[in-house]
């Protein structure tokens, strides 16, 4: 049953401000078990990012009201995993360490990526 839902009883920041790619990646992670807080925007993801619970993040780069640097920051502070789900091909360097998937993946490849990244860490 640990195979079926592997990211049962973790908790998945998705910082994404495209709606229909947002609840596409969302309902990836709940059929993996996990809970998954949603952000559209900078401000959001970086309230969330605070939360205590939160196990990994799956993160967009750039936003209507900035990029994500300042949110990668604070996931390192906190050593939260993330990834980078972008199209955008330079990132800042503070998020250079992170594991970037290129736009456009599949909901499965973005699980599979954080599963290793949690196991990893």
């Amino acid at each position: 049953m640990g195979s079926a839902c592997p990211l049962t009883g973790r908790s998945i920041l998705v910082v994404e401000d495209e709606p229909l790619i947002a609840l596409d990646i969302e309902q990836g992670f709940r059929a993996a078990g996990a809970a998954v807080f949603t952000a559209r925007n900078l401000v959001d993801g970086m309230r969330l990012a605070d939360h205590p619970d939160l196990s990994a993040a799956v993160l967009d780069f750039v936003f209507r009201d900035g990029d994500g640097t300042a949110l990668c920051e604070r996931l390192k502070e906190r050593s939260i995993p993330f990834l980078l789900h972008t199209g955008y091909s330079r990132v800042h360097e503070v998020c250079s360490p992170a594991m970037v998937v290129p736009k456009p993946a599949t909901p499965s490849q973005l699980v599979s990526a954080i599963e290793g990244l949690i196991k990893d860490g």
